[in-house]
């Protein structure tokens, strides 16, 4: 009786810990996937934030903040800060705000 006892006690702790697993990986990625998504503003970036960018290094993370404000994320390109080719890849990825 005792081992069965204990064999349904070590099942349970056994599906408790499994659970908890699972559920702290499901908020790792529900993070993760919040990062992803948040655009970054380009008025208001660090130059490393910028340099993550792709296609977009030191010197261009410098220009960009160089040239802040922005009213729109495009006038990257329409200033000649970063070529179309970079922002094409990026667009998605920023967002110029406004300060209030």
């Amino acid at each position: 009786m005792k081992k069965i006892f204990s064999a349904v006690i070590f099942s349970a702790l056994a599906a408790i810990s499994i659970n908890v697993s699972f559920a702290a990986d499901t908020s790792k990625a529900s993070a993760t996937q919040a990062a992803a998504t948040e655009k970054l503003d380009i008025n208001t970036a660090t130059e490393q934030q910028l340099g993550a960018l792709s296609g977009i290094g030191d010197a261009r993370a410098k220009a960009i903040i160089k040239s802040r404000p922005y009213k729109a994320k495009d006038e990257l390109v329409k200033n000649k800060i970063i070529p179309q080719a970079v922002y094409d890849k990026i667009k998605e990825n920023i967002v110029a705000k406004q300060a209030k």
